[in-house]
């Protein structure tokens, strides 16, 4: 890792000066999304593109996550509250700008199914945040993309 983040706590997501927050409904119930994102995490590489490795760490009060194109994350769970919330913050990455990171999923029912909202907020210069804004659009697809592979790969299991 090249560089540790400033640590942040859950109440960052409201806070911080950069936040994308994109929704989805999917057809899975909560306590199945819950499961995927929470304890089944090696499994995110089976419904996460970007995703290549995924491992809980510290008796899973952490996580090192590995993404397309080298960039890695020693991240901590912040919140894993079945089936409602499960979010981490970034501690340490080679990844260039940001100075604080939290990203958090939030499930809640919608009909027979879940509505996932995922939050990433973050802090970092001003060239970082604005690389984020233009990324938005990326974000967004990515998010859709794994939420979409996600429910297809739970309604199989």
């Amino acid at each position: 890792m090249a560089r540790r983040l400033r640590p942040v706590e859950i109440d960052f997501v409201g806070t911080a000066p950069v936040r994308l927050v994109f929704a989805r409904n999917i057809a899975a119930p909560p306590e199945r999304v819950f499961q995927a994102l929470a304890e089944d995490v090696p499994g995110w590489t089976q419904w996460f593109s970007a995703v290549t490795l995924a491992r809980a760490t510290d008796g899973g009060a952490g996580r090192e996550i590995r993404l397309r194109g080298g960039t890695r994350f020693a991240e901590t769970v912040l919140v894993a509250k079945a089936p409602e919330v499960y979010a981490y913050r970034v501690d340490a990455t080679n990844a260039p700008g940001a100075r604080a990171l939290v990203e958090e999923w939030r499930l809640t029912p919608h009909g027979t199914g879940t509505r996932v909202q995922w939050t990433f907020a973050a802090d970092g210069p001003a060239p970082f945040r604005f690389v984020l804004v233009l990324a938005r659009a990326g974000l967004k697809r990515a998010f859709r993309d794994a939420v979409t592979s996600l429910d297809r790969r739970l309604s199989r299991a």
